[in-house]
């Protein structure tokens, strides 16, 4: 069996993860098992490079902010004159990582080396060569939502200077006496109390019906309003209108006071994701980079609250829109002995592929499930919460798997 495994393993670059798929996908999604690994990062950077440069990619989307990663893709594309942000000068790299990232991405020195590759390779480049960089994820963190104020208030900017007065469905001001103080939604204690969130006030209702007319005016009025805004404006109002109505959606659902409102919270987030990786599927073929229980085919599910969560996830919800046209490759992971993942059980995935030689590989799992036969693989049970051990049921849904034998610290 050992010589199957390893015929079924090649090593990793680009063109040999294209050449297992039948054509060079709109979206192709590599996962990741764990977060804030410099070593998987740096590979990622090096798939993004080679992309790129061989296959046409223009776009590589995080799971990071989507309204915070318009500073990212203003500094890498700094001669387009970039959107408006509320970052005072986006030629700054150091305030880039620290505004520009959600979740504390931007401390990670590999996501600094991806910035600065990408606004240098840009340089000189016309526009329609230039890689531009996105957030795919809602302005979420864990334990807290954003505040709708951003995304409301640039739309109805945005409406506002292009359309008739009597057009609009409400005026500014009206919006800001509707949100309130922002920290009534940014309240840390709403996460786990439905209580003490405001996405059931009367206020917040309200908000929800002018967002959904806001949105519609932008479908409405798509001639005028292309015609009269640059394409990326055009764009950065479709996402501010989708940021907006799945912001107010998700407060809606903090509070819920019934048993599945953690299970609809993991649910509308995907859903947030999943159309905003659907908008980036315009641009050409964008390479994807999240953790793989967001970019799986299956169904997620986590224990969260002291129950099972189960939803679709964003790759779920965009395969099934595009069909093949989305890959999705899973990594997973020999050892992380700074995390106390020592070498894997022998009779898991990851087991059987720790003996290869080197350290990262690609791994056909056609040709691995072959070379299994009929005995599947045990599950892998992780000692550390942050690390989630390949699904061995997944492997005949995954279009590539990623093998990295050992991650380093650092």
């Amino acid at each position: 069996m050992a010589t199957d495994i390893k015929d079924a393993s090649q090593p990793l670059d680009a063109s040999a993860l294209i050449g297992l798929l039948p054509a060079p996908p709109r979206i192709l999604a590599l996962g990741e098992p764990t977060h804030g690994e410099d070593a998987l990062l740096r590979l990622r950077n090096d798939l993004f490079r080679q992309l790129v440069e061989r296959y046409g990619y223009r776009t590589i989307a995080l799971e990071t902010d989507c309204l915070r990663g318009l500073a990212v893709d203003a500094h890498v594309t700094p001669d387009t004159g970039g959107p408006d942000t509320d970052l005072p000068d986006t030629g700054d790299l150091d305030a880039v990582m620290e505004h520009g990232f959600s979740h504390g991405w931007g401390a990670l020195a590999a996501n600094r080396e991806l910035v600065r590759w990408m606004r240098a390779h840009n340089e000189g480049r016309p526009a329609s060569e230039q890689v531009r960089f996105a957030g795919f994820d809602g302005p979420l963190e864990i334990e807290a939502a954003a505040s709708p104020r951003q995304a409301l208030t640039a739309l109805h900017r945005h409406l506002a200077a292009h359309l008739d007065a009597d057009l609009l469905p409400c005026a500014a001001d009206t919006l800001d006496r509707l949100l309130g103080p922002d920290d009534a939604w940014t309240e840390p204690a709403a996460m786990y109390d439905a209580a003490r969130s405001v996405g059931r006030s009367d206020e917040a209702r309200e908000l929800r019906l002018l967002a959904d007319d806001l949105v519609a005016l932008l479908d409405t009025q798509a001639p005028r309003l292309r015609a009269a805004a640059s394409p990326d404006d055009h764009e950065r109002a479709l996402l501010y209108g989708r940021t907006a109505t799945g912001l107010l959606r998700y407060h809606h659902a903090m509070a819920d006071p019934s048993p599945a409102r953690l299970t609809r919270l993991a649910a509308e987030r995907d859903r947030m994701m999943a159309h905003n990786l659907l908008a980036l599927a315009g641009r050409g073929p964008v390479l994807v980079y999240s953790h793989n229980t967001h970019l799986q085919r299956e169904e997620s599910a986590m224990r969260m609250g002291g129950g099972l969560l189960e939803w679709w996830g964003a790759g779920a919800l965009v395969a099934s829109r595009l069909g093949r046209e989305y890959a999705f490759v899973a990594t997973a992971l020999g050892t992380i002995t700074h995390r106390g993942v020592d070498a894997p059980p022998p009779d898991t995935v990851e087991g059987l592929l720790y003996d290869l030689p080197e350290d990262r590989h690609l791994v056909d799992p056609g040709r691995l499930a072959a070379a299994l036969g009929g005995t599947p693989p045990a599950p892998r049970e992780s000692p550390w919460f942050g690390y989630a051990p390949f699904d061995p049921a997944h492997l005949g849904s995954v279009d590539g798997l990623v093998y990295v034998r050992n991650v380093p610290r650092g």
